[in-house]
């Protein structure tokens, strides 16, 4: 029965669509900003696959400059400095400090286990004020494997001396529920808007449309003793 409970934070914990002003300042577009965020992702990934360790504030700073390029123009330093440095400043999504609140007042450790540099990290989780509901902050960026790389998923365990099946992440991504449950770990989704399962991978036991009702469904399903 997993006692620790790891959250994925950027876009799981934290509202990115308060970056959506910058975008249209930028582009004259707020519906960019998912596409950049994919982007990003991508870039990532194909840097996992390929062994080349890409960090998160690069491929953002990649992302910005591609979008850019496919529509003809050159993004000033400014503008991209303000996009990436508006990741620390990202406010919580309304469901997030009750939900964890009462998980954490049920017994569960609480952990965060994200794909931001540790300092990025640490601003996110301190500037949304979710800082005191967490044992620890974690960057998968400590051991160079961003998620779904099972190494960061591994550092979790390692930090609380449980074996991988004591560890349930909560994310909104597909990709990361698949790489913890790859991992050995358990997982929750969390199906935000516009977020879905992938049909290719093992259904998680708790899924919910925010993070309310997914902690309801894990305080059913475990409960630390």
């Amino acid at each position: 029965m997993p006692r620790v409970l790891a959250f994925d934070v950027n876009e799981t914990l934290l509202d990115l669509s308060a970056l959506d002003g910058l975008f249209q300042d930028a582009f004259g577009d707020a519906a960019l900003r998912p596409q950049w965020f994919a982007q990003m992702l991508q870039l990532a990934f194909v840097g996992a696959i390929t062994d080349r360790y890409v960090d998160f504030t690069s491929a953002q700073r990649a992302a910005l400059a591609m979008i850019a390029q496919r529509r003809g123009s050159d993004l000033p330093e400014t503008t991209t400095a303000a996009i990436v440095d508006g990741m620390r400043r990202l406010p919580a999504h309304p469901d997030v400090p009750g939900a964890l609140r009462r998980l954490a007042d049920a017994g569960f450790t609480l952990a965060t286990i994200t794909n931001s540099p540790l300092d990025v990290a640490r601003d996110q989780v301190r500037n949304a004020g979710l800082e005191e509901h967490f044992a620890a902050t974690l960057s998968a960026d400590e051991v160079r494997a961003l998620k779904p790389r099972r190494e960061a998923y591994a550092l979790v365990a390692r930090t609380f001396d449980v074996p991988p099946a004591g560890v349930r992440l909560v994310a909104a991504h597909a990709w990361d529920v698949a790489g913890a449950q790859a991992a050995g770990c358990a997982a929750a989704f969390v199906a935000r808007p516009g977020m879905v399962l992938s049909p290719l991978w093992e259904r998680p036991e708790v899924v919910g449309a925010d993070l309310a009702e997914v902690a309801e469904r894990i305080l059913a399903l475990d409960v630390p003793a």
